[in-house]
């Protein structure tokens, strides 16, 4: 059996090995050749000689000590090695400008980058920021806006710190992610309140698929669940004559009469005409999802517990959310 002090002596003497041969430029290499997968196209990236270049992916694998790209005609494909190499300099890469962005604002602030869908940074955010403001004047919050599946590649990237999402049941820990539920919420289907529809009891997805739709895109969770339910129906889904991201733009398109929508039932509070809608009453409702906080387990910062202690209290609101 291995003594404990001797493995970890050798992954100290690893790390100073990497430290002393590693340099910033050459992280920058690794996640330009991230986005580009030639040294040519890497080289215009950073404004530097094809050779050049070539120098300094040879002292990357040195410092590695092992090869991270196979070199074919194509150009350059990454071994596993050089995806986890590649994946860790973005990562260090973004540490680095959070570092400079913090220290660059005086009084230094900690800096927090959040992803959420716009819908719960329209209800959520207000009063989660009100409660960070009541908790530290320290942390400064950058806040990204868009749909789940961009946002949790950026969060894998190391270019958020978490996301705060009601569609993130499927997400998996294993990918270095903790998911924390915070409460259920439930996505309605609805219609303006003129439609024929909002009077009925007892709809069918049979019905719905005659109606016009306003939908998300395909990568969207409930463009997802809406497909499933209307397989389990044994109906295509019909093609949407509004395709939108944006679940407070398409309850507007829905007042005015243009078709029906899935939204998540908080959206139903943000609208300047809440009596222009209706919820349907379904036969089959859509499921239950889960508004939850994920964030990355590699990485602690008291921001977090700041941030994770507002997003609670806002969250258990009932007047909030």
């Amino acid at each position: 059996m291995e003594n404990p002090d001797s493995i970890n002596t050798g992954d100290e003497e690893r790390l100073r090995r990497l430290v002393l041969r590693l340099r910033f430029r050459h992280l920058q290499l690794l996640a330009a050749l991230r986005k580009a997968t030639s040294l040519h196209a890497a080289a215009k990236l950073l404004h530097l000689t094809q050779p050049s270049l070539s120098k300094m992916l040879h002292e990357v694998e040195l410092a590695f000590g092992q090869p991270l790209f196979q070199r074919t005609a194509r150009g350059l494909d990454p071994t596993p090695s050089g995806h986890s190499a590649m994946h860790g300099a973005e990562m260090l890469l973004g540490e680095l400008d959070r570092l400079s962005r913090e220290l660059s604002s005086q009084p230094p602030q900690m800096l927090l980058r959040i992803g959420m869908p716009p819908f719960v940074a329209h209800s959520l955010m207000p009063h989660v920021l009100a409660e960070l403001r009541s908790m530290s004047k320290e942390v400064r919050v950058e806040l990204t806006e868009g749909g789940v599946p961009g946002l949790h590649r950026m969060l894998l990237d190391g270019k958020l710190d978490a996301l705060v999402t009601s569609f993130a049941s499927d997400m998996s820990e294993t990918e270095g992610l903790r998911f924390e539920r915070l409460k259920t919420t439930r996505i309605s289907v609805v219609a303006a309140a003129s439609h024929p529809l909002a009077s009925k009891r007892q709809i069918s997805w049979a019905m719905l698929s005659e109606e016009p739709w306003i939908l998300p895109p395909q990568d969207s969770r409930v463009r997802r669940f809406v497909n499933d339910m209307f397989a389990q129906a044994g109906r295509m889904t019909p093609n949407p004559m509004i395709e939108s991201s944006n679940p407070i733009t398409n309850l507007r398109f829905v007042a005015a009469g243009l078709g029906l929508a899935a939204v998540p039932q908080e959206c139903l509070r943000l609208v300047e005409n809440p009596d222009a809608i209706a919820s349907l009453q379904l036969r089959r409702r859509l499921p239950e999802s889960i508004l939850a906080l994920v964030h990355r387990t590699d990485l602690s910062h008291p921001r977090m517990r700041i941030f994770r202690d507002a997003l609670w209290k806002a969250s258990q609101n009932k007047a909030v959310f």
